[in-house]
């Protein structure tokens, strides 16, 4: 599987901005998030989320229809589309 692609926008002692960029077939890679967070998409999709466990499940986006999660999140997410998923990782720091 492709590796997504992340490019750090902002990186401030407050927050940090991250743009990903998920081509069809590609993946984050399994990783857990470190800090509270929000998801701004940039583009309507649909992810896969694979948890630790094995188990898989869908996650449709839509453009500008942001949700937060707490730190802890442990999963990989994938793109198993035809067209590239694009969105904001807003990470915010203790």
């Amino acid at each position: 599987m492709l590796s997504a692609k992340s490019d750090v926008q902002v990186d401030t002692p407050e927050v940090r901005v991250t743009e990903w960029r998920l081509a069809p077939g590609s993946a984050t890679g399994r990783h857990i998030h470190e800090m509270d967070y929000v998801i701004v998409p940039v583009t309507a999709g649909e992810m896969t989320i694979v948890a630790p466990s094995g188990e898989r499940s869908k996650a449709q986006l839509g453009v500008g229809k942001s949700y937060f999660r707490k730190a802890g999140v442990e999963h990989d997410v994938l793109n198993e589309t035809s067209t590239e998923i694009v969105f904001l990782e807003i990470e915010l720091k203790p």
